[in-house]
């Protein structure tokens, strides 16, 4: 797992409402065995959810198979087109969506491709699948979404942006259940996982982060990624966390004359009370005693 195939992204799009999912086009078909499309292509994200029928989607030249209470999500500018493929014709849904700033109303130019393809564990891909049941919540939303566009009541257009975070967070909800599973019992792949929250770790140990930050830049719920680090390396997250703080520490303590609460607050630590309890708890001495300890030699 390289750096270009971490979400970074994610948390900008989904945790601050400078950039919202915004709906240009839905639209709800019945095709029979009969119809066919030629290739297309779309500068926004295509959604499309299989309510009844199976259907071949060619996305890009790769033809994948999509059946009831299926979604695929079709990245921007990626030729497809689809072959029904039962008898029965095929009932589908489709929301072409982009990201668009709230302060002046541009497209993002950081879209979701990044999550997408690391959710779906490739590094370039031209769409993602995701299995639902007929009851589940991302339907529900969807169905909300369809009914409230043919409302003309007040607040419409503001209750289509909460309808569509909802769905985001759902979806993305699904995407992290599947993710952790697809991990589960194959212990390359979460020795790269963990890897990369290693990387993490070092790359921004001064920066107060915190375990459900670390979880987050490898998509993973905090329990499931704390127990798969231990597991992997022995330590907690925090306690890694820790050690590279007091190693860098240690360092600076030997090497420079910066104060004390300097390097506290360099490495990490948000006070330097805080930074003098945690070095001697896990080196027996304060951080003035090392360095003079270390002077000497």
């Amino acid at each position: 797992m390289n750096e270009k195939t971490i979400p970074k992204v994610w948390e900008s799009l989904m945790n601050s409402v400078d950039f919202v999912p915004v709906i240009v086009r839905s639209v709800e078909r019945f095709m029979d065995i009969s119809w066919t499309q030629e290739h297309s292509r779309h500068d926004s994200f295509e959604l499309v959810y299989i309510k009844r029928g199976n259907a071949i989607f060619e996305i890009a030249g790769i033809p994948v198979d999509i059946g009831p209470n299926e979604i695929i999500i079709i990245k921007p500018l990626q030729p497809h087109k689809v072959i029904v493929k039962s008898n029965i014709g095929c009932e589908f849904v489709v929301f072409n969506f982009k990201f668009e700033s709230k302060a002046n109303k541009k497209i993002s130019e950081v879209s979701i491709s990044d999550f997408i393809n690391f959710v779906s564990n490739k590094e370039s891909g031209p769409f993602i699948t995701l299995k639902v049941s007929s009851k589940n919540d991302i339907i529900e939303v969807i169905n909300r979404i369809l009914k409230e566009k043919k409302n003309d009541e007040i607040g419409k257009d503001f209750m289509n942006y909460l309808l569509m975070l909802e769905l985001f967070v759902l979806i993305s909800r699904a995407m992290q259940m599947e993710w952790e599973n697809s991990i589960k019992g194959k212990s390359n792949k979460l020795k790269e996982v963990i890897q990369a929250a290693v990387n993490y770790i070092n790359l921004n140990y001064e920066r107060d982060i915190s375990l459900k930050d670390i979880a987050k830049y490898v998509f993973l719920s905090p329990s499931y990624f704390a127990k798969a680090f231990k597991d992997e390396t022995g330590k907690s997250p925090i306690s890694y966390l820790i050690q590279v703080r007091l190693e860098r520490a240690k360092e600076l303590l030997a090497e420079s004359d910066q104060k004390v609460y300097e390097i506290a607050v360099a490495v990490g630590f948000s006070n330097q009370q805080r930074f003098n309890e945690i070095f001697k708890k896990y080196t027996g001495m304060t951080p003035l005693q090392y360095r003079k300890l270390q002077k000497k030699h």
